[in-house]
Parts: structure tokens; sequence; C-alpha cells
């Protein structure tokens, strides 16, 4: 696959993720995209506000003690991550830290028997990113029944890791009321923002209804038009925006909402 292509792929396959930020649905998105990129099985994320302070942030997923990890880490294991070093020596950077190694020998004896033994956790990546003087840290989990991350899988978590890890920071960092209406913030790119902006009527409806989700015959039902009106208006929106899939409309919006972010 060329480096265009895997890159629109997997900003499709995260952006109902970045469009649930500052909304309680975030958790959800957040592993459910993760699991279509690499099949996930739980996602955590902590954070630390000075070197001995860790707080559990998120906790999604397939592990049934994942509260209890949250805590126990949060208390004191977090001195203990073999990550650690890599994490405050990223400090000074603005990039995201990414940490896909691993292995069980890296941890102590209490630490693997809780994190891995008691959980059947089998492997892990991890990426971490700082703002400010917080670091928001995101794992990555695969329990046995699911085996370890293959290389492929690797490439494309390491791939998603900055956007995600970005994502994670904002969420946490925004008040929900101050961030507004994700869907509000969307359906604002295709009043004023190249190139949504130059679709006719219809052509925006059936749009944003495919970036929020919605099915083609959910969309025929939501604008009370038939199912082959639908098709067409979404293969005349897809050739006027220059695309030929789902995953480079998300790429679009997603592009665009992080450029605004920025600006």
């Amino acid at each position: 696959m060329k480096a265009g292509a895997f890159r629109d792929q997997i900003i499709g396959d995260i952006t109902p993720a970045v469009l649930a930020i500052g909304r309680a649905t975030f958790p959800q998105a957040l592993i459910g995209a993760l699991r279509r990129v690499a099949d996930v099985g739980h996602c955590m994320v902590f954070s630390f506000a000075g070197e001995r302070r860790a707080n559990c942030l998120l906790d999604a997923g397939n592990i049934p003690i994942g509260r209890d990890l949250g805590v126990a880490y949060s208390g004191h294991f977090h001195l203990s991550d073999p990550n650690r070093d890599a994490i405050f020596e990223g400090q000074a950077d603005d990039a995201p830290v990414l940490l896909p190694a691993f292995a069980r020998s890296m941890y102590s004896d209490s630490y693997r028997k809780m994190f891995f033994e008691d959980s059947d956790i089998v492997d892990k990546c991890a990426t971490a990113i700082w703002v400010e003087d917080t670091c928001f840290y995101v794992n990555f989990y695969r329990i046995t029944s699911q085996g370890r991350f293959t290389r492929e899988e690797i490439r494309r978590l390491m791939a998603i890791s900055p956007a995600v890890s970005a994502a994670v920071a904002r969420h946490f960092q925004q008040d929900a009321a101050a961030e507004g209406d994700p869907a509000a913030r969307l359906k604002a790119l295709f009043v004023n923002a190249a190139p949504f902006s130059a679709l006719t009527g219809r052509e925006k409806d059936v749009c944003l209804r495919i970036l929020s989700g919605f099915s083609s015959e959910a969309i025929a039902a939501e604008l009370g038009i038939s199912l082959h009106s639908a098709l067409t208006y979404r293969k005349r929106a897809y050739d006027r925006l220059g695309i030929s899939s789902q995953n480079e409309l998300f790429a679009i919006a997603l592009r665009l909402m992080a450029s605004r972010s920025l600006n």
C-alpha cells in the first residue's frame, strides 16, 4: 500500500474518535478506532503531573480488572514502569514519545504478576505526549486470546500514535462545554471550509451523515429520499471532492479539524 493511501486509511479509522473529543462517548469511540486499526483489546490513559503523581484517566476494553490496574498503577507502580525514563526524557520534545518495545523481563516480579499474569495481558504498545507540565501516557494492550501484535499492527499503531495521543490530550484538556458540540464544528466545515463548501446542499447533507456514522439506508430515511438518490448524491460529492472512498472523506475532515485546532 502506498504511503498516502495507508495514511488516509488509518486517518479514516480514527476520525470517529477525533469527532468524539469532549464528549462522554470518547472512551468507546477511541477503543473502537483502535480495534479497527490493530485489534487493540484494551486502552488505558494515565497522566503525569510531576514525577511522583499519576492518575488513571481512561480505562476501556476487554480487561475486567482494568479499573484495579489503573488504581494500582496510579498508586505506586508508575514509579517502577520501565518506560518511565523514556517518558520523562521526552518532556523537552514537542513530538509524541513512541514506546513500542515490550518484554516481560523489563518488569519486576510484582509488576508482572498483577499487570500481565492476573490481567491476562500478553502484549502492549504505548505512546506519550507532553503538554506543558502534564504528560498523557496512552497504552494499547492485547490479551492472550488475541495473541501478540503483528509487525503490521505495530506499524499501524505507531503511525496513528501521534494523532491518538494528541486527541487524548485535547479531550482531557478541554471542558466539553467550552469545546462545543463536535457535530456543530463538523457542520461548520461544510459551510465555509474548502473543499466541502463547494458541495451542493444535498451533497453536504449526505457527507455529514456519512461522517456521523450513518449507513446509506439510514441517510435515505433521515433525509426522506430514496436509497438510489442517497447513493447518487454520495457519488457526486465524492467526484466533486476528488475522492473515491469513505476513508478519504474522513481524512479530509480530520485534516481540516486538526488545522483549525492549531489556529
